[in-house]
């Protein structure tokens, strides 16, 4: 069997910028990662997770558009997306990735959790993915996974996260 190489997505932003979420010292995570033959579910999801993010400089407090709208409609307004979204982040046990899906078929959003690898099961789009593994936050909020969710949420790409919602399938996506 052949082995195949993969690597990592080139961001529009430098690590730094997305200084919200992450530390410097996850430069030495990224290059671990990329020595390591990961499968695909961890790269889909981990593309997805730096992909939902945007320089701290530039974020904006919310989606605009119909992926607003379709927030407005399942929570009320964003402060209360923004509330569910967390406990549900905070919920997952272990390792996962918290996600923000569409229905493509009915175009409803909900929330739901993966453990480890796992990816978005069939027919949902997602439109947002917080990686919950400590890796990810550890070395910047120790335990407290809660600053992390918030602080991440304080960085969303709403722009890139529309563009998902709008999406008409999964390849749209990645």
């Amino acid at each position: 069997m052949a082995s195949q190489t993969y690597s990592l997505p080139k961001l529009p932003y430098r690590l730094n910028q997305a200084e919200a979420t992450s530390s410097s010292n996850l430069v030495h995570h990224l290059t671990h990662q990329q020595a390591i033959k990961f499968n695909a579910g961890g790269h889909m999801n981990r593309t997805l997770f730096w992909e939902s993010m945007t320089p701290a400089s530039s974020a904006k407090a919310g989606p605009e558009g119909k992926l607003a709208d379709a927030i407005n409609a399942r929570w009320g307004n964003i402060d209360s997306f923004k509330a569910a979204f967390e406990a549900v982040a905070l919920s997952l046990q272990g390792n996962g990735s918290t996600w923000l899906v569409k229905d493509p078929e009915i175009s409803i959003l909900e929330f739901m959790t993966s453990k480890d690898q796992d990816v978005v099961p069939a027919g949902k789009i997602p439109m947002l993915g917080l990686d919950m593994w400590q890796h990810a936050y550890y070395l910047q909020y120790f335990n407290n996974k809660k600053s992390y969710a918030q602080r991440w949420l304080a960085v969303v790409d709403w722009t890139a996260a529309e563009k998902r919602f709008q999406a008409g399938d999964l390849g749209d996506v990645y």
